[in-house]
């Protein structure tokens, strides 16, 4: 990775090596998307969100894992509730930065702990495509990464909804903005999360979607990418889906950068925001790509993977 690469910051986060022929993926069709979506991981394990002072002056770190309470494992947060309803001191089995540790706790501090834990990872980004074939998506175009543990955490099972917006908090240079939504659950999910790898998140659609889906239109391969005009699709306000100009400034493999020339986007939203990250990049009529980041100091200029290699990855 080049150190221009390193002056990135990803919008909020391979196993598989499999390659596709391009010759397979040369007609291949796509249905570019758009929407805000809610992300919501289920962990394999309950954690401490960040860290909490206990009665005995010792530091319950973020990021330790709950093992046991009163010797009963801990999978769940309702584990944890359930348990911590027995009334006296308890017995708490954590491990922290790779130690075990066992900690008393009376009643009243471990149910003070309880709101501090969490099994789960949310977060929000854009949706970026649908296969109407395979009826799988592609969402992000990079990896989810947890805030409290630093890294991609390992999950049992998760789930995308429709998210709207509600504000936005516009990007400055040197503090990028961000997308305020409101994730919509008690609708059924848009469909399941199966892979969070480097290149997005990637699960099959579940059709559950009111609205009428855009027609699939063909992939660009990086050898007929162009510099020059260009289109997103994003949500900046409530669930709707906008198309804005870009211009296309570099090309490198299947990385591209870009800057925002549309002067709408630009007042709203002072370029690229966290939570744009899996806009769908169109340029004369084919699938070209998705954002990914952008740049702290520019936030008019950004960056984004061609969606012919997220496809490749996605297998």
């Amino acid at each position: 990775m080049n150190r221009r690469w390193r002056q990135l910051v990803i919008l909020p986060m391979l196993i598989f090596l499999f390659m596709t022929p391009i010759q397979a993926l040369a007609a291949k069709k796509l249905i570019p998307m758009g929407e805000a979506i809610g992300i919501q991981l289920q962990l394999s394990h309950v954690f401490v969100a960040h860290d909490v002072l206990l009665a005995s002056n010792q530091w319950m770190k973020g990021g330790a894992v709950i093992e046991k309470i009163n010797n009963i494992p801990v999978k769940t947060l309702a584990d944890a509730k359930q348990a911590v309803a027995q009334k006296g001191q308890q017995q708490w089995t954590i491990n922290s930065e790779g130690k075990q540790i066992t900690l008393a706790l009376q009643n009243q501090e471990a149910e003070h702990v309880i709101s501090f834990l969490k099994d789960e990872t949310d977060g929000v980004g854009t949706l970026t495509y649908i296969d109407p074939e395979t009826k799988n998506y592609g969402a992000l175009g990079h990896q989810i990464i947890d805030s409290t543990l630093q890294e991609a955490p390992v999950f049992k099972a998760g789930s995308i909804f429709l998210a709207s917006i509600q504000q936005i908090r516009k990007s400055t240079p040197g503090q990028p903005g961000y997308k305020i939504s409101s994730i919509e659950k008690q609708q059924e999910r848009l469909g399941s999360i199966d892979k969070n790898t480097v290149y997005g998140i990637f699960g099959r659609w579940e059709d559950s979607y009111q609205q009428r889906l855009p027609k699939a239109i063909e992939i660009m391969h990086e050898k007929d990418i162009k510099l020059g005009k260009a289109e997103i699709y994003t949500a900046i306000e409530g669930s709707k889906v906008e198309t804005f100009s870009i211009e296309i400034t570099k090309l490198d493999n299947e990385r591209l950068e870009f800057i925002v020339s549309d002067d709408k986007l630009i007042a709203k939203t002072g370029g690229i925001l966290q939570g744009m990250s899996g806009s769908p990049i169109i340029q004369d009529g084919r699938f070209v790509g998705a954002v990914t980041h952008m740049f702290v100091e520019e936030p008019k200029k950004g960056a984004a993977l061609t969606v012919a290699e997220m496809l490749r990855k996605s297998s």
